[in-house]
């Protein structure tokens, strides 16, 4: 059973919403969070889906919204009646994973739920995908750097000084990457 998190930055009643999940089958946290204080409640508890319900997205909720899918990503529907283009963007920039335009139709409400979790999953892949890649990277430019300093101060080819950093990996039981991190803090710490 999915848990739902209902959130909202207007006044207006959100009952409504809350029925219809309970219907379908959702378990909808027994709290409304507001829009600022959207992380604290995710932290708290824990929801599979977030759900805003608003007239129009205020600059405060799309910033908590960028805040938290940062630091605790989840899949999250907004339903609003503005269809302003920038606004869309903006939304979808700080994490919204559907914006749906014109209210909401209990028949769609549930497949919305799902491509929402769908495309969040498929997005999660690619952030995942790509913070390794970005790791890759880093720890290629510090091997790099250590097989320069290695070249330079021992004067030894790269090939040689590959060797080397693998080796001392090896013996020290760390990665490449940790070894190269060692050997420029050495370098660093004797100028």
């Amino acid at each position: 059973m999915l848990r739902i998190l209902l959130v909202t930055d207007t006044a207006k009643p959100i009952g409504e919403l809350r029925e219809t999940l309970l219907q379908q089958g959702y378990d909808v946290l027994t709290d409304v969070a507001s829009s600022t204080a959207l992380l604290g409640s995710v932290e708290r508890q824990r929801p599979d889906v977030v759900i805003i319900d608003t007239e129009s997205p205020s600059r405060d909720t799309l910033e908590q919204l960028s805040v938290m899918n940062a630091l605790a990503p989840r899949p999250v529907v907004m339903f609003t009646h503005d269809s302003d283009q920038q606004l869309i963007r903006a939304a979808v920039g700080a994490g919204v994973t559907t914006y749906v335009v014109d209210g909401l139709d209990a028949d769609k409400l549930s497949p919305i739920i799902e491509v929402a979790m769908v495309r969040f999953a498929a997005d999660d892949k690619l952030r995942q995908r790509l913070a390794k890649v970005e790791q890759q990277l880093a720890d290629r430019k510090l091997i790099d750097r250590a097989k320069g300093l290695l070249m330079d101060k021992r004067g030894m080819t790269e090939a040689a000084a590959f060797e080397m950093l693998r080796t001392q990996a090896m013996k020290q039981g760390v990665t490449l990457a940790e070894m190269a991190r060692q050997i420029i803090a050495m370098a660093d710490l004797l100028g």
